[in-house]
């Protein structure tokens, strides 16, 4: 399967008082169309950050290098087809913009940006209620989405496109709650009406971070089958970012663990859950809640502050395997076994 997105040493640097910091460092990864990538780890990682260095929405200041890679929409057709309705209008729409070139992300300028931001590339951000205009209607803030990506259309056609992409993202009585704001709505509506505004431009790639944040666990489910849904249905790269292992299980096929702004280990979801390899990833597991009594380890210490990063591994000072080479230098990404090569953990031991 050919690949979607292509990172390779992605660094983000931000300007602050003690110098510059790196919230995301050297980190690689690929996901494909219709493929779901997880990536996993504590606040202050990186995850957000590097979701954001995608969709170009750094902070002022921010210095992006390294390249992320998005191919071209050579089967634009055969995924229009795929999607039907919705999918095939947006698909359409947005045609005359996407050719079959690949495109650097960290070399586009604003108006760049404004080609990729929403048409290629989609985000569903962390809380709804936040990110919603709390003083327009669903169904509006649904049509401008669909407007910026097309300002041609008539009205009436924008409202037809705005019901259906709601009915995409089961959003239950479309026009009823069109004409609502986003404080008459439920956490997990609200969630599916952020979701539907990512779907408005037709992108191929949809960043989802900790959408299931805040929401109970039967609409947490909800949430979770919509995406993996729409997935599959549009043939989506799905990259999805939570600190909750539980839902990794549930959504991704791949799954990258990142700790102070790297990528610790990596790997198919299956062989890094039930078979870690890096003591972080081990550790995360053993502080997962679970029906056990009395099971609950919770790993010592807090992330490492950017400005004061361990000169070795960052993950050493909070380490119970740790050895005397571990402060020495950053230790690469290793393959775990011969048998799997696609499993890798940055860890000496390995």
């Amino acid at each position: 399967m050919a690949d979607l997105l292509e990172v390779r040493g992605l660094k983000v640097e931000l300007p602050t008082p003690s110098g510059w910091v790196h919230p995301v460092n050297e980190v690689s990864l690929r996901i494909a169309a219709g493929e779901s990538l997880g990536i996993v780890g504590e606040s202050g990682s990186g995850k957000t950050m590097m979701a954001l260095a995608l969709m170009g929405l750094l902070p002022v200041g921010a210095r992006v290098s390294g390249e992320a890679v998005l191919t071209g929409d050579a089967r634009m057709s055969s995924r229009a087809s795929a999607a039907g309705g919705a999918g095939r209008a947006h698909a359409n729409a947005a045609g005359t913009n996407r050719n079959s070139a690949n495109t650097n992300l960290t070399g586009l300028n604003q108006r760049g940006w404004r080609d990729v931001r929403g048409r290629e590339i989609a985000m569903v951000f962390q809380e709804p209620m936040t990110a919603l205009n709390p003083v327009m209607r669903i169904g509006a803030q649904v049509e401008e989405a669909i407007r910026a990506h097309d300002s041609r259309l008539e009205s009436s056609e924008v409202r037809r496109r705005m019901l259906e992409v709601l009915q995409r993202a089961a959003v239950p009585e479309p026009e009823t709650r069109a004409e609502q704001f986003p404080h008459q709505l439920s956490g997990g509506l609200r969630q599916r009406a952020m979701i539907a505004m990512a779907l408005a431009g037709g992108p191929r790639l949809l960043i989802a971070d900790e959408p299931t944040t805040a929401l109970d666990v039967t609409v947490q489910k909800q949430i979770l089958d919509l995406l993996d849904r729409l997935r599959r249905e549009l043939q989506l790269g799905l990259l999805f970012i939570t600190h909750d292992l539980g839902v990794v299980a549930q959504v991704a096929d791949r799954v990258a663990v990142m700790y102070a702004g790297r990528i610790v280990e990596q790997g198919p979801v299956r062989e890094v859950l039930l078979a870690p390899r890096h003591p972080y990833t081990q550790g995360l597991l053993a502080a997962s809640p679970t029906l056990e009594r009395g099971k609950l380890r919770p790993i010592p210490g807090t992330v490492p502050q950017l400005t004061a990063l361990p000169p070795g591994c960052a993950f050493e000072p909070r380490c119970s395997m740790r050895i005397a080479e571990c402060v020495l230098a950053v230790p690469d990404l290793r393959i775990t076994s011969l048998a799997s090569r696609d499993h890798a953990a940055r860890c000496i031991l390995v």
